[in-house]
């Protein structure tokens, strides 16, 4: 397994490149800015990207996936059923995208958005069982995504609480690669600390911990941030409808 993380501040977020050295295969997660340093790292490390995926339509910055998809003559995934204009490969829940001896297994998560997934990814050479999983906007270090961007906020918070189910189910080692850390504007209490694990967020993570659904939409409707800028228009122009200014 190789992992590489690139955390950006401006905006607050964090892409992945992982996969397997030794079948040269690669995933991109979340890609943010400019597509060189992907492509770089991914031939530093000897692999091919063979997919470039987003986690969901974002709402706080401008998605760098088609165009890292593009330069690497790669698929761009999104789950199957984004409102998205613009071609892409569509996954489901419980799909498995092959990258060599690492696979990834989607989960879909409507939450933070309704076409969210989370990717839990096993590395066979070392078990069986899921290493680590990144969650994208759902679950994040500390507290959870808010779920007003594309729907209402009960509407999103009720989805969250189904959602969550799929990741406390996971076991307690299994690592939290989340797509943003403290800053973000899609989430209220998130720690400085970019990583996690299931278990530490099963028992110091707030909002995760809530097992009633009407105190967990409660808790999610309580001092929703801010809305990020143009949120309407960053999700228009990363779902292919209408085209960035240049």
């Amino acid at each position: 397994m190789i992992l590489r993380p690139f955390l950006h501040f401006d905006p607050v977020a964090i892409s992945y490149l992982f996969g397997c050295g030794g079948k040269s295969a690669a995933a991109v997660v979340d890609p943010v800015g400019e597509v060189e340093p992907y492509l770089r790292a991914a031939e530093e490390t000897g692999m091919a990207i063979q997919y470039v995926i987003d986690t969901h339509i974002h709402a706080d910055h401008l998605s760098a996936g088609r165009r890292l998809a593009d330069a690497a003559s790669a698929p761009y995934v999104l789950f199957a059923e984004a409102p998205a204009a613009a071609p892409f490969r569509g996954v489901r829940h419980g799909d498995v995208l092959e990258l060599g001896n690492v696979v990834v297994e989607v989960l879909h998560t409507p939450s933070h958005t309704p076409e969210h997934i989370c990717l839990a990814v096993t590395d066979r050479t070392r078990a069986d069982e899921p290493w680590f999983v990144l969650t994208g906007h759902t679950l994040m270090v500390g507290d959870l995504g808010r779920t007003e961007l594309a729907v209402s906020a009960e509407e999103g918070a009720r989805a969250l609480f189904r959602s969550i189910r799929a990741l406390k189910a996971l076991p307690d080692y299994v690592e939290v690669l989340p797509g943003a850390f403290s800053g973000s504007v899609c989430g209220r209490k998130l720690s400085g600390k970019p990583w996690s694990t299931i278990g530490f967020e099963r028992r110091h993570n707030q909002a995760f911990c809530i097992e009633d659904e009407g105190a967990f939409v409660q808790a999610m409707l309580a001092e929703i941030p801010e809305p990020p800028a143009e949120a309407a228009r960053l999700r228009a122009i990363n779902s292919g409808l209408t085209v960035a200014a240049a």
